[in-house]
């Protein structure tokens, strides 16, 4: 059961890591265009900015998923780092349990906007609505649900080969 859940997780993670790096290489060469077109051409242009936007919080929402998974986050392990083991596996454990409250938190209010915006048409693409371009938040938060329980049940993913792929210590 457990090394099923791996290998979805696995299949997930990858998915989720290229996603969020085609969005941040998309919103680099975007940004750019934009910024020609208005300082060199003298001719702005109304799609750069709302994509920019679009593959920010696809690459914020996805990649926080991804940077959960692979340890990669932010941490202050000042305390921790000093605490008997007991002690850091219950405070692991915690931590765990407060992303997992964030998570929910973060993935019910965001269904909640989206289901709001559905059906407001973005003026730069009327093929997309508001819904869809926020849809982002509650797949990234739910990815991020997943590897908390993951995390739960098997404990860090970290140094597992898949997750190290492209670490310099792999």
């Amino acid at each position: 059961m457990v090394s099923s859940y791996h290998t979805l997780m696995d299949i997930l993670y990858r998915g989720a890591m290229w996603l969020a790096g085609i969005a941040l290489l998309l919103m680099v060469a975007v940004i750019p265009v934009g910024i020609f077109a208005r300082y060199v051409m003298n001719s702005a242009l109304s799609w750069p900015e709302p994509i920019a936007i679009m593959c920010m919080v696809t690459f914020t929402f996805i990649g926080a998923a991804v940077s959960y998974r692979a340890g990669s986050h932010i941490v202050v392990a000042m305390v921790t780092d000093r605490l008997p083991p007991a002690l850091k596996k219950f405070s692991a454990l915690l931590a765990d349990l407060m992303m997992l409250a964030i998570s929910v938190f973060i993935f019910w209010y965001s269904l909640q906007l989206c289901s709001e915006l559905w059906q407001q048409p973005v003026a730069e693409f009327p093929l997309l609505t508001a819904g869809q371009t926020y849809l982002p938040l509650p797949v990234g938060s739910a990815l991020t649900l997943l590897f908390i329980i993951e995390q739960i049940i098997a404990g860090p993913q970290h140094q597992r080969p898949v997750v190290m792929l492209g670490n310099s210590d792999a």
